[in-house]
């Protein structure tokens, strides 16, 4: 029995840091969207656990014990009491560390194939809590659809967002490593303010993304990256995700959003871009 789950990119559409906590986190207020865009991971019972990996980029990730893959997947066992050992294969075609969720995707499909396989039963609640303990990004992309995220992403309410289904995007990334870490790190520490009310296309257009100024000053490229988005014809919304590096640019038609990635792959061709949609 080989199971399989899509694990779609995370897109920050709107990322407000709002305070760093005494634990050391911070709290956010963000609009995430998906894409139709992702990597894919499939399983099937086993003698021994394990996760193998290809894919465009595979070379970029270990298929070691502290992959979230089998950690999501060692936590739903441990949960519930499975003894059965699962085998992962993963295509990794998102790039790594790059503020699109990309390994955030990966342990959510892994706990919904494992949800899956065994038939286990329980809360949304229980395994969004179980989410969270792998990664702070896991609960909303084990549920993969437009929200309203705020806490330490942790907290998820759903929005408005019927007019973002289908929407064109570009995402482009430079292919420089930029640790979240530092990110938070480099942040001026100014709360400017929250998301304010409305749908998640409203809230995006009216919002910015904080730790996109901090990201430019460890990696000066994405300012680069963002400019050339911007002087696409059709783009919309221009704006890094997460913490980077990987921005976007949202266009009105489909065939603006494939003639800009054909170009700034022409102008860029280092860089990693792709032509999707929002799902």
């Amino acid at each position: 029995m080989i199971i399989a789950e899509d694990a779609p990119a995370k897109i920050n559409l709107a990322l407000h840091v709002r305070r760093r906590r005494d634990d050391g986190y911070h709290e956010i207020e963000s609009v995430f969207a998906f894409t139709a865009l992702g990597d894919r991971l499939t399983a099937a019972p086993a003698d021994t656990a394990g996760l193998t990996i290809d894919g465009p980029w595979a070379p970029a990730l270990a298929p070691d014990p502290d992959n979230l893959v089998l950690t999501a997947a060692a936590m739903v066992a441990e949960a519930v009491g499975i003894e059965q050992q699962v085998a992962f294969h993963l295509v990794k075609n998102l790039p790594v560390a790059a503020g699109i969720g990309g390994g955030s995707a990966d342990a959510a499909a892994a706990i919904r194939i494992m949800i899956r396989m065994f038939g286990i039963e329980g809360s949304s609640g229980q395994f969004g809590a179980l989410a969270a303990r792998v990664g702070a990004d896991v609960p909303a992309c084990l549920v993969s659809r437009t929200l309203r995220v705020s806490g330490i992403g942790d907290l998820l309410e759903d929005i408005e967002a019927r007019n973002l289904a289908g929407y064109p995007i570009v995402l482009v990334n430079p292919r420089v490593a930029v640790p979240t870490g530092r990110v938070f790190a480099a942040w001026d520490g100014v709360d400017h303010g929250g998301l304010g009310v409305g749908g998640a296309l409203d809230l995006a257009l009216a919002g910015r993304n904080d730790l996109q100024a901090p990201a430019t000053t460890i990696a000066p490229v994405i300012t680069d990256v963002l400019d050339l988005l911007a002087g696409q014809p059709g783009a919309e919304l221009v704006r890094m995700s997460g913490s980077g590096a990987t921005c976007f640019a949202l266009f009105d038609a489909a065939t603006d959003a494939a003639t800009a990635a054909e170009r700034i792959s022409m102008l860029a061709p280092d860089w990693w871009v792709a032509a999707t949609e929002l799902v």
